[in-house]
């Protein structure tokens, strides 16, 4: 109860004007509130004036908005196998929120018929592997454009949450295992969708880095490992993407479920970085009426039938008994009608309208281009040369399509599932293919060429036909999905597949198809490797635009490929075999040391490293400088094409402090990549973010950088630092939120 009582007193002082206390407003028009003249603030508390208490209880209280049997809250407006639905304010002309998941574009919940049918953008993680925030803009922008012409004024996307667990079936979601890169690449890409002018969302919040007993595990971790890792990550994408609303996370943190966490919603998020938008609840986290109303709550979602819900008449009777003030639902109706007043979804309202389908189509193949990551190329067997006049493709179901992730982002892009009959039968499967064959492109890529076709089911069938080939190119997949985790090995024997082909044909070629890393026993075996991750729905092109040569490529590992699972902080996820709803501890002992940090911080040596990613061309980067510009650390560096053939190349900075007191030995503070002609070169200036450069005092309650040398490297992976200067940093505090709050 005290943490109760002091939630509320925190409210009701955030609530609170420059002389005192909010007081009752003098009636005003039904119509005052939509004076586009007026600031969003304004007009989201002359409409708050102008509703009844029942109106504003319907406006925090959102529901599935699939026409599914089991929803006992079908409502006629919601969208066709929607996500959710909010009911509006007819009366007053407030709209209803129309909301749909939107990771990798608009997703439908079930099956989509033909009419639903959406472009599949690449997965979260490839989109990170660009290490280019232009082109997750352009992704978002696309995704949102869908989501307007579909009728959803909210999106649910996108994913910050970091790859502290490799095996995480929803890696394939988010933005690798780097807070500034995350926070960077998912800002870029929520910039993009609400520009369509619709509300999207950031999510999970926070520390939501696992699947299993994703309701019942209880994450501990240290204050200031928090804020300098998964808490940096969110605040960086908040500021950057400007998202109207925030999903807080199905787990819990430090002993309390996310989202009724006074801690994470009240103090970190509204508080300290003075978020102004809203707070809902991932669909079915809600616990507590009244602790989720103090607790920093203020929309819950995913209300299906009357046992799962916690407001409306519940935080009616709460109010009337005094145990939440009508201060709370106020200032949550506030969040959301300025959210979608500043957004324009209020002033420009959805409507259904056509979608430019092949306009699209190149945005989600660019994207997949730029975020295909070339692993390994022994004696250049890549891209294809004119003397494989014989290529094998394998397994991987690559006459069909290419594998995407599962649960509830996902996209049934234009043609259906390509492969069915795949995976659980109920949600979160079926397993899905995008309809985009890699076969046929790699044939349409390679006219002068025969090119074949096995299944991959029979290892001894493949390698007699591989015996035959000058080229092979085998498809390995792994499916991930929401609600599972899954081991770092590819399923269904492919491992055998793999060696048994390589051992009967050296020219062998890997095109994964993964959400994340995975082991590969093999590696010595064979003499490429591609990793294109779930590239959307135009996978099949992109990938044998890569293979052929038309592409050059330019991704990079937004993640760690460790040699063994040993190698991380939790070989096994944590409460595998536990019964559903009990409540089980996981302390992140390795606090911000994530992913690189932690491979660094033991010494140990990956499969692969974070930012690793090759190229068909040359390219040389140096001329590196850091000098200190007013306290801020701007660091200069120079990218060079020394090849025969155009291409884009990617500066990483990372930084080591003064006195090795941070979590690991470095970390990424910058990046830059540039298109490059041969002989071209470009400078790129990189100022730091000074919080890449601090750590958190927890009494000051501030970041602190420290005086003294700091190690500046410049670098093409975590793992090959290419040149080191050092510069003098004076010390610093600085403030625990942004100069200028994004919202």
């Amino acid at each position: 109860m005290r943490a109760l009582l002091l939630a509320t007193t925190m409210l009701v002082g955030a609530l609170a004007g420059p002389s005192g206390p909010v007081t009752a407003a003098a009636p005003v028009a039904a119509s005052a509130w939509q004076d586009k003249t007026l600031s969003a603030d304004r007009r989201a508390e002359l409409l708050v004036q102008a509703m009844t208490e029942d109106e504003k209880l319907a406006v925090v209280t959102g529901f599935f908005g699939t026409q599914q049997d089991w929803n006992s809250f079908r409502d006629p407006q919601a969208r066709p196998q929607s996500a959710g639905f909010v009911p509006g304010v007819p009366r007053l002309g407030f709209t209803p929120q129309w909301q749909a998941d939107a990771g990798s574009g608009v997703a439908t919940q079930g099956e989509a018929p033909p009419a639903l049918e959406r472009t599949a953008l690449p997965s979260g993680i490839l989109s990170a592997a660009t290490w280019d925030p232009a082109v997750a803009m352009a992704g978002g922008t696309m995704v949102g454009a869908e989501a307007r012409a579909s009728g959803f004024n909210v999106q649910l996307a996108g994913g910050v949450n970091l790859a502290r667990e490799p095996g995480n079936g929803r890696n394939f979601e988010y933005g690798g295992e780097d807070p500034w890169l995350a926070g960077t690449m998912v800002g870029a890409f929520m910039k993009g969708i609400q520009s369509n002018r619709i509300v999207t969302t950031v999510k999970h919040f926070a520390l939501n880095d696992q699947e299993t007993g994703r309701s019942t595990v209880d994450v501990a971790i240290d204050e200031g490992a928090a804020r300098t890792s998964d808490l940096l990550a969110f605040q960086i994408a908040i500021e950057r993407g400007d998202p109207g609303s925030v999903m807080c996370s199905y787990n819990l943190v430090n002993g309390k479920h996310a989202c009724q966490n006074d801690w994470l919603l009240n103090r970190v998020l509204k508080g300290d970085w003075g978020y102004k938008g809203y707070v809902m609840s991932d669909w079915g986290a809600q616990h507590d009426t009244v602790e989720n109303a103090l607790g920093g709550l203020d929309q819950e979602t995913g209300v299906s039938n009357k046992d799962n819900y916690v407001w409306r008449d519940k935080l009616k009777a709460a109010i009337a008994s005094g145990k939440v003030p009508i201060a709370a639902l106020d200032d949550k109706v506030r969040r959301i009608a300025r959210a979608l007043i500043v957004s324009g979804a209020v002033d420009d309202p959805v409507t259904p309208g056509p979608i430019d389908f092949a306009a699209h189509a190149v945005v989600a193949q660019t994207a997949a281009e730029n975020g295909i990551v070339l692993l390994k190329n022994e004696g250049g067997i890549l891209p294809l040369t004119r003397a494989a006049k014989r290529i094998l493709v394998v397994g991987g179901h690559a006459d069909v399509g290419v594998l995407s992730g599962g649960g509830s982002a996902q996209v049934y892009a234009p043609g259906g599932n390509a492969v069915r009959g795949l995976g659980p039968k109920s949600w979160p499967g079926p397993i899905v293919y995008d309809k985009s064959s890699p076969l046929a492109a790699i044939k349409a890529e390679r006219p002068d060429a025969t090119v074949d076709y096995d299944p991959g089911t029979d290892p001894a069938a493949s390698a007699a036909k591989a015996r035959n080939a000058d080229v092979v190119i085998v498809f390995a997949t792994q499916w991930t999905a929401e609600s599972l985790d899954f081991p770092l090995s590819l399923p269904d024997d492919q491992d055998r597949l793999i060696d048994t082909v390589a051992k009967a044909n050296r020219n062998t070629i890997v095109v994964l198809e993964t959400g994340g890393a995975v082991a590969m026993p093999w590696i010595a075996d064979v003499r490429g490797v591609v990793e294109s991750w779930y590239p959307g729905s135009r996978g099949g092109p992109a990938i044998a635009r890569i293979l052929s040569g038309a592409v050059n490529p330019s991704g990079h590992l937004p993640i760690t490929f460790p040699a063994t699972p040993d190698q991380y902080p939790r070989p096994t996820i944590a409460g595998k075999g536990l019964p559903d709803k009990q409540i089980f501890g996981v302390r992140y002992t390795e606090g911000a040391a994530v992913g690189y940090k932690w491979i660094d911080r033991t010494g140990a040596r990956p499969l692969f490293p974070f930012g690793f990613g090759l190229s068909y061309g040359r390219f040389d980067q140096g001329g590196l400088t850091a000098r200190e510009v007013a306290g801020d650390l701007q660091v200069g560096f120079t990218l060079r094409n020394t090849g025969t053939i155009p291409g884009q190349a990617l500066g990483q900075v990372y930084v080591a402090s003064p006195d090795g007191t941070w979590e690991a030995p470095k970390r990424l503070a910058g990046y830059a990549k540039a298109a490059l002609r041969p002989g071209q070169s470009e400078q790129r200036t990189v100022t730091v973010d000074p919080r890449l450069l601090a750590t958190w005092d927890e009494t000051r309650h501030q970041w602190h950088v420290a005086p003294g040398r700091y190690t500046v490297m410049l670098a093409t992976s975590a793992a090959d630092i290419k040149q080191r200067v050092t510069v003098t940093l004076p010390e610093r505090w600085l403030p625990v939120g942004p100069a200028t709050s994004a919202r």
